[in-house]
C-alpha cells in the first residue's frame, strides 16, 4: 500500500461545509505515512477555523479502517496551519438557536425500543398540527433518519450568512432534517470515541440554519453516557421524553435514563414517557389488541417515576414498512398514524 493511493482513499472524506468538496482536494492532507508500523495521516486545519474538525478526524479514521481493516494500525493526526483568507467569528455556540422556542431530546435507556421510530414520526406529526419543526439525528452510531425519510441521497451543503457558513437542512414532510448520516458513505462506520462524538455532533447541530422553529426535537443515542449530558448541557435541551417498550427488560433502563435527567449535574425536565410496541394490531382487523410484549409496563413505570405517560404507539406492520420506504407512519390515518397525532398533541399541550 503505498501513500497516493491511502490518498484516493481519502477523496471518499467529504467536507460539509465547503460545497461538499473532498479533503484532499481541499488540501487538508498534510503528510501521509505507510510503514510497518501502520498507517499515519495527517491533516491540516486552521487555527480555531473549523467547527467540523472533529467530524473529519472521525470520518477519516472510519475510512482507512474500511479500506484496511482492523489488522492494521491507523493513526489520525491533526497540525495547524495558516488559513487562507480567514474570516473572523466563524466559532458557533448556543446562540445559533435562539430563533428556536424548545428544544427536546429522544431519549432511551437502551436500543431497539424504537426511539428514532418515535422520534421521526413525533416531528412529523408536530408539523402536521401546524407547529414548525426541525429534528437533528444525533444518534451517531446508527443514524436512521436518512433512510426513515427516504432521504438517504442527500448531501448537505453550506451557504454563508454574515461571515459564517451554516449547514442547510434537508426540508421534507413539512420537517427541516439534519443527521450524521448525511455526512457517510453509505455502509460506512463512524469510529468515534465519547468525546470525539459529542464534540462533533455538538457543532453539527449548531452549525445548522434551522432558521425560527417551534420545536427542535434530538434523537439522543440509546443508553446514558457523555455523549447525552454533553449535548443536554452544551446545546441547551430543556427536557426529554422517553421511549420504552413494555418489556420489563426495557422498562428496568428507563429509570436509568429518568436518573440521567434528573442528576443534579443536568436537572432536566422529564416531559413523558411513551410506551411503544404497547401491542400488535393485525391491519385486517384493527380492533384487535394483542399484548405479546406484556400488558400496561410503561403505564405501570410512568406511575412509580412520577412521570406522565404520553402516549401508546401499537405495532403495526405498516410502522416498519413505511420506515423502510421512507414515509413515516404519521402522514397517514390509519390507527398508527392518529396515534402519533395524539402523541405530539399532548407533547405540544405540555410543553
Amino acid at each position: 500500500m503505498t501513500a497516493e493511493e491511502i490518498k484516493e482513499f481519502l477523496k471518499e472524506v467529504h467536507h460539509p461545509g465547503k460545497e461538499d468538496r473532498d479533503i484532499v482536494d481541499l488540501g487538508m492532507v498534510q503528510d501521509v505515512k505507510v510503514g510497518e508500523a501502520g498507517v499515519v495521516v495527517t491533516l491540516g486545519f486552521p487555527k480555531q477555523r473549523d467547527p467540523l474538525k472533529k467530524y473529519i478526524i472521525g470520518a477519516t479514521r472510519a475510512t482507512l479502517i474500511r479500506h484496511l481493516g482492523n489488522k492494521i494500525r491507523t493513526e489520525v493526526e491533526e497540525v495547524e496551519i495558516e488559513a487562507p483568507a480567514a474570516r473572523k467569528g466563524t466559532e458557533f455556540t448556543k446562540e445559533t438557536l435562539l430563533s428556536v422556542k424548545h428544544i427536546i431530546g429522544v431519549a432511551s435507556g437502551k436500543g431497539g425500543v424504537g426511539k428514532s421510530t418515535v422520534a421521526v414520526n413525533l416531528a412529523v406529526a408536530l408539523a402536521r398540527l401546524g407547529y414548525k419543526v426541525g429534528l437533528a439525528d444525533a444518534d451517531v452510531y446508527g443514524p436512521s433518519v436518512p433512510v426513515m425519510t427516504g432521504s438517504e441521497g442527500y448531501r448537505p451543503v453550506a451557504e454563508e450568512i454574515n461571515g459564517k457558513d451554516y449547514i442547510v437542512p434537508l426540508e421534507k414532510y413539512g420537517v427541516k432534517w439534519m443527521s450524521i448520516g448525511y455526512f457517510a458513505e453509505k455502509g460506512q462506520a463512524l469510529v468515534w470515541r465519547g468525546p470525539m462524538a459529542s464534540n462533533a455532533l455538538k457543532q453539527l447541530i449548531l452549525q445548522v440554519n434551522w432558521g425560527p422553529l417551534d420545536f427542535l426535537l434530538i434523537d439522543m443515542p440509546p443508553g446514558t453516557g457523555d455523549i447525552h449530558i454533553s449535548l443536554t448541557q452544551e446545546i441547551g435541551i430543556e427536557g426529554a421524553v422517553i421511549v420504552t417498550t413494555p418489556q420489563t427488560v426495557a422498562l428496568a433502563d428507563v429509570e436509568k435514563g429518568a436518573n440521567m435527567f434528573r442528576n443534579e449535574n443536568v436537572n432536566k425536565a422529564i416531559y413523558g414517557i411513551v410506551e411503544n410496541m404497547a401491542w400488535f394490531t393485525p391491519e385486517e382487523h384493527p380492533d384487535e389488541k394483542y399484548y405479546i410484549f406484556g400488558r400496561d409496563g410503561g403505564a405501570k413505570m410512568a406511575e412509580e417515576l412520577g412521570i406522565p405517560l404520553l402516549g401508546r404507539i401499537p405495532l403495526v406492520q405498516s410502522i416498519r414498512e413505511n420506515g423502510d420506504d421512507g414515509a413515516p407512519a404519521a402522514l397517514s390515518s390509519r390507527p398508527d398514524g392518529l396515534a402519533f397525532l395524539e402523541l405530539a398533541g399532548k407533547l405540544a399541550e405540555i410543553v
